[in-house]
């Protein structure tokens, strides 16, 4: 039996770190309502907010009240000048209120309470936290991202500190361009109208391709036998085979990823024809 063996490339293996998703906190407001200024009005008459927010009620002339219309708050007694009131508003609706000496004035008012914002999420999905490619690595970094209380304006896509390019309207993508050697976090900052953001991490590393013969193959019975080769983990290899080095028509045998460094294969159908095996290293996903 005759055993030649053709080497080709080889790539990487990397670290896995935890995918990391970040998202802006609303910031609760407050809002001034000015009571009596300017005659027998509430100024702003309407005000709108977000639930958690607080509207502060000043007094800036006496005999006033401040007065729920549907008890949400305890009615405040006739206050002078200079007096001041809050309350915080923690569910949505719709919330009038009135100055009981003056009502039948029309001296009213009402807060309209909306759902807080919710910031938008997102998810890298390509590629996998932990791949390994091969160097100079041009990767693909694609992202999920949805928004249930505004619309998506932009994600921005980073390696590390390294902006890439900032994707506007679905699919969200875009390419790192030739990473070297190295290991990277890729991120992509999702941000909605409403000036929310949110952010998500992925770990990849990136390795100098190395393939090498461990040796001669070991023979396990008749017409079977076995051979390794070194390569680097989380890349994937594939086995081929030719009868014909002059016109060669390779055919794969056998596809599978390095694990801790090696890249086993085991014909079980060996003839005593001339037969011609190599492994190579398939590209970057």
């Amino acid at each position: 039996m005759k055993l030649k063996l053709g080497l080709c490339k080889a790539t990487l293996l990397g670290a896995c770190l935890a995918v990391l998703g970040v998202s802006t906190p609303a910031i609760a407001a407050i809002v001034n309502v000015t009571v009596g200024g300017g005659g027998l009005i509430f100024t702003p008459q309407i005000v709108n907010i977000n639930a958690g927010d607080a509207v502060i009620w000043t007094w800036a002339t006496g005999n006033h009240t401040v007065t729920s219309s549907n008890n949400v708050w305890s009615s405040t007694t006739v206050q002078s000048a200079g007096t001041s009131f809050t309350n915080t508003f923690n569910t949505p609706g719709t919330y009038g209120y009135y100055c009981g000496p003056h009502k039948n004035l029309g001296m009213v008012g009402e807060v309209v309470v909306g759902a807080v914002p919710q910031p938008p999420t997102v998810a890298i999905t390509n590629p996998v936290a932990g791949e390994v490619f091969a160097a100079p690595a041009s990767v693909t970094i694609q992202a999920s991202v949805s928004d249930s209380s505004g619309t998506v304006t932009g994600v921005q896509f980073l390696v590390g500190t390294n902006a890439v390019a900032v994707s506007t309207t679905p699919p969200y993508a875009a390419v790192t361009n030739n990473l070297p050697a190295g290991n990277y976090n890729l991120l992509a900052i999702a941000t909605d109208s409403n000036g929310l953001t949110a952010t998500n991490q992925v770990p990849i590393s990136v390795v100098t391709p190395i393939v090498s013969s461990s040796g001669l193959p070991t023979q396990l019975a008749p017409h079977q036998f076995k051979f390794s080769f070194t390569g680097n983990s989380g890349l994937s290899y594939v086995f081929q085979s030719t009868t014909n080095l002059v016109l060669p028509n390779w055919i794969n045998l056998y596809t599978n990823q390095a694990v801790g460094g090696l890249i086993d294969y085991t014909d079980l159908d060996a003839t005593l024809a001339g037969r011609y095996y190599r492994v190579e290293r398939l590209s970057n996903p």
